[in-house]
């Protein structure tokens, strides 16, 4: 009787596979119609030898690419190179670079470095509690609700964007690298958060589990002094104070004095990063000149959700063009390695040829690549230059966060097409944004859902 059965089980299944197939899976038939794409001609076999031995982008290297020159019409002043290393702190490095540009050229220092490992420490610990307080807050929800599903699936990480610099730094302030340096656990960032995000899985769970009646919030905060623990064991315990010496740019001590990461913040820099600066975006799959904000993509809980204006790529060049022009370093994010030139530091459409390599050809644009996951912002960078001839910008210049060897002497250099087409996010000081755009912000944001496909975080 047994046998019957598995035999009538494996006729079943059999015709079930038969009938997918014939509402679309691959049969003998098909499979021999489809294999004709692949020809067997010399110039195949001999793509075929070349592709099994090398790399990809090396066989599409478009040779007949000229190199772009390095000039610059317009540049901000800035000095010294940052690295991330294994860590996806880039949208840190970038605010910390934008803002350390400014310091440097308004008082004549040397090269400069903030501390990301501070801001660091901070942003993890919030990031925590945004995580923890959200599981509260959606605790009567069921188990199979989407956004409950959300938070567990990305309790923690150590990607983000522009908020989170402005949040966290006007809470905490900032330090000088040499305060509080790098450690192994901020420069490799993989374990460390393997550890903690579940670890906050864990926390989540029990919080949901927890009877009527349980003081959720006490809970809590005894979950964060063990997430506390945790950072101060990897990253170090930040200072709440420090004596820093500060030199010219000749090297020259200027002075020494004490300070707080607050009052540190308040002499050397002191802008309201929460109130002066917007942030732009260009993205052709939702309505330009409508502001849109992103639920829960914040890094700290009581901050500010990522709000932003979104235009054509036009319009958020010229405010480009204004700050530069004014010396004013900007947070700009891009989906920087499409035809990127690793080792030269040159983002250009042409530097790859991978039509002619591969026999087809790609025809997505921008919204279409964006609607299909194909593209979309996933690094930060500081933009300090851009090249104008005959009034029309031509190429453009970020420093990256990749140290000071990697492409272009620690930048990385954009044509001014390639920028169209991977270019994504900005954050403009509003000195620099015209009457008619920031009137937009009059208008109730737009709110998108935190697994919205174009919000991934910067890593």
């Amino acid at each position: 009787m047994k046998r019957v059965l598995l035999l009538i089980a494996a006729l079943a299944g059999t015709m079930t596979l038969s009938a997918q197939n014939k509402k679309g899976g691959i049969d003998a038939t098909l499979l021999e119609e489809i294999s004709k794409g692949y020809e067997g001609t010399a110039a195949d076999k001999a793509l075929r030898n070349a592709i099994n031995t090398t790399a990809i982008n090396t066989l599409a290297l478009n040779a007949d690419n000229l190199p772009l020159d390095t000039r610059f019409s317009d540049m901000v002043k800035t000095k010294g190179r940052t690295n991330q290393l294994s860590s996806g702190r880039c949208w840190l490095f970038t605010g910390l670079n934008v803002l350390r540009a400014k310091m440097i050229d308004k008082y004549d220092m040397g090269p400069v470095i903030l501390s990301q490992n501070y801001v660091f420490f901070y942003d993890q610990l919030e990031k925590a509690n945004l995580f923890l307080q959200g599981i509260i807050d959606t605790k009567n929800l069921p188990d199979d609700d989407r956004t409950v599903d959300w938070l567990f699936s990305n309790p923690i990480g150590d990607g983000g964007q522009f908020t989170g610099v402005s949040n966290l730094i006007m809470k905490y302030g900032v330090v000088p690298a040499e305060v509080f340096p790098e450690s192994m656990s901020a420069n490799n960032t993989s374990q460390m958060r393997a550890q903690i995000a579940n670890k906050l899985r864990e926390d989540g769970l029990r919080l949901r589990q927890a009877k009527k009646g349980t003081d959720l919030q006490a809970m809590k905060v005894n979950q964060l002094k063990e997430i506390y623990h945790m950072l101060a064991l990897c990253l170090g315990v930040p200072p709440t104070e420090f004596t820093w010496t500060r030199t010219d740019s000749k090297g020259e001590v200027v002075s020494t004095e004490t300070y707080t990461p607050k009052s540190f913040y308040d002499k050397y820099i002191g802008t309201d990063l929460e109130n002066n600066y917007i942030m732009v975006m260009n993205d052709p799959n939702h309505e330009y000149y409508k502001i849109y904000e992103i639920e829960y993509d914040r890094h700290v809980y009581d901050g500010q959700n990522w709000v932003y204006l979104n235009l054509p790529v036009d319009e958020i060049k010229q405010m480009a063009i204004a700050s530069i022009k004014d010396n004013t370093a900007l947070y700009f994010s891009c989906d920087v390695n499409k035809f990127l030139l690793r080792d030269k530091g040159i983002a250009d459409l042409a530097n790859f040829d991978y039509e002619s390599l591969m026999g087809v050809s790609f025809g997505m644009n921008k919204k279409e690549r964006v609607y299909t996951h194909a593209s979309g912002s996933t690094h930060a960078m500081t933009l300090i230059a851009v090249d104008i001839k005959d009034d029309k910008p031509v190429k453009w210049m970020v420093e990256n966060s990749w140290g000071a060897n990697s492409g272009y002497q620690g930048n990385i250099i954009m044509t001014d097409e390639w920028f169209d087409e991977y270019m994504f996010r900005l954050v403009v000081d509003k000195k620099y944004v015209p009457a008619s755009l920031m009137k937009y912000f009059d208008q109730k944001p737009i709110m998108l859902p935190a697994w919205d496909p174009m919000f991934l975080p910067e890593e």
